[in-house]
């Protein structure tokens, strides 16, 4: 079995950080802000995992792994915050939320 280079990896994790980029920004739909951070979070994941390969240290596994804890915090914590926003102002439109009265 071929092992994958660590530039290819790398390469892909800057693609899909690129691409989670590109989604948050373009979209306003919050569902879709939250699912573009999510491959944002997980591109970077990608990097520790494959730095920690390519030093054959499991210090890249063990980052993975709270990034894996603060991103279910974070899709729990998102979730909530997108339900009251749809309840609130009808409509999961980010500009509907900018206009929130404190």
């Amino acid at each position: 079995m071929s092992a994958v280079s660590f530039e290819a990896v790398l390469a892909v994790a800057g693609i899909l950080f690129a691409l989670g980029l590109a989604g948050l920004l373009a979209r306003r739909n919050l569902l879709f802000v939250l699912m573009s951070l999510e491959i944002m979070v997980n591109a970077a994941g990608l990097a520790f995992i494959a730095a920690g390969a390519r030093w054959g240290q499991p210090d890249g596994q063990v980052v993975f792994l709270f990034i894996l804890a603060v991103a279910a915090a974070e899709v729990s914590v998102g979730l909530a915050l997108v339900l009251q926003v749809r309840r609130h102002f009808k409509s999961l439109d980010s500009d509907a939320a900018g206009t929130m009265k404190s």
